[in-house]
């Protein structure tokens, strides 16, 4: 019985991938292990948890966090998992051999584009200015791969250079930067919305924006094995357009007691509902906050792509910012609109 349902479900597929439909939703969810940084910027997928979007696309998400990159990255590339919302230049590092997991990625692509990173420098509270972290230290998740390119140009952009005028330290992901930040074992480091709202809640100080220095940057996306996506296409499409369903559900005005409500259920303990309230303005600001569609900033892409032959290991030519994505997944989910 099961054979003949894989079988039926199977033509099924190829008979909606001819007349070019979305392909059917099986009986059975289908598994999909998603590894993520811990973080509010995870709204969306705590909304398709709850609402029962990935259900509706035949997924059952298993969802991990992640301490560092390094984890991440390696867990993506060895398989144990399929999917990992992570910084676009974590995708390039890997690719190029130049993360520092020790392992490549050769065939990682970002298939859906999430968020511009909403980067945040924040400072301690004596901290009154950029100025101010010369002679420092400051914390990174890794300095080869990740959002540590951004910290480096707008401290350059400032006059500051690395091992010159501050240093840096690894500290782990961006949940285990903050707490480092307010036990103050670091003056410094690059933070992601809602962290900067919690810790300005504490004292500590936004020193710059990253969105306000670099303009165009593409931050988190959701990156895969291109391999192991093109023989599961369906599973990955069908998390684009639940993801996708739940930004455009936290969108609508009327939906916001709701998502408030979900944020905090999925926040630490001792969240404030006023932080929440500012990362909603934030998160979801029309202009800067989470991607609607899917769609990566191509030129947000490039700019990544310069960072990292500005400040990355020198001697290798870097492919144009297209070579990293692809994008007939995220083309595949969108044709049910």
């Amino acid at each position: 019985m099961k054979r003949r349902t894989a079988i039926a479900f199977a033509l099924a597929m190829l008979v909606a991938g001819c007349a070019g439909l979305p392909a059917p939703v099986p009986a059975t969810p289908e598994p999909l292990r998603v590894i993520v940084f811990p973080g509010g910027f995870n709204w969306p997928i705590w909304v398709a948890q709850q609402r029962g979007y990935f259900g509706q696309q035949g997924l059952a998400v298993q969802v991990t966090p992640t301490p560092n990159s390094t984890f991440q990255l390696k867990g993506l590339i060895q398989g144990d998992f399929d999917l990992a919302m992570t910084a676009i230049d974590n995708v390039i590092a890997y690719r190029e051999g130049q993360g520092e997991a020790g392992i490549d990625g050769p065939d990682l692509v970002a298939v859906m584009g999430a968020d511009n990173g909403f980067l945040r420098l924040v400072g301690a509270p004596d901290i009154a200015s950029i100025a101010d972290l010369r002679g420092k230290t400051l914390s990174v998740d890794a300095l080869t791969t990740g959002y540590a390119f951004v910290l480096l140009e707008m401290l350059d952009r400032n006059g500051l250079k690395l091992d010159r005028d501050y240093r840096t330290e690894r500290a782990g992901g961006v949940s285990q930067r903050y707490q480092a930040l307010l036990q103050r074992k670091h003056a410094g480091t690059m933070l992601i919305t809602p962290f900067d709202v919690n810790a300005a809640e504490q004292g500590f100080k936004t020193l710059g924006r990253a969105n306000e220095v670099l303009g165009e940057y593409q931050g988190l996306v959701a990156a895969v094995r291109q391999g192991w996506a093109r023989e599961n296409p369906r599973r990955v499409s069908a998390y684009i357009r639940a993801f996708t369903d739940s930004v455009e559900w936290l969108y609508d005005p009327k939906n916001k007691d709701e998502a408030i409500r979900i944020y905090l259920a999925n926040m630490p303990q001792g969240t404030s509902a006023q932080s929440a309230e500012v990362a909603y303005r934030v998160l979801l600001d029309a202009k800067d906050g989470f991607y609607r569609q899917g769609r990566l900033n191509m030129q947000g892409v490039e700019k990544v792509v310069q960072l990292r032959a500005k400040f990355g290991p020198q001697g290798k030519t870097l492919r144009p910012a297209a070579a990293y994505v692809d994008n007939s997944f995220l083309n595949a989910a969108m044709k049910r609109r």
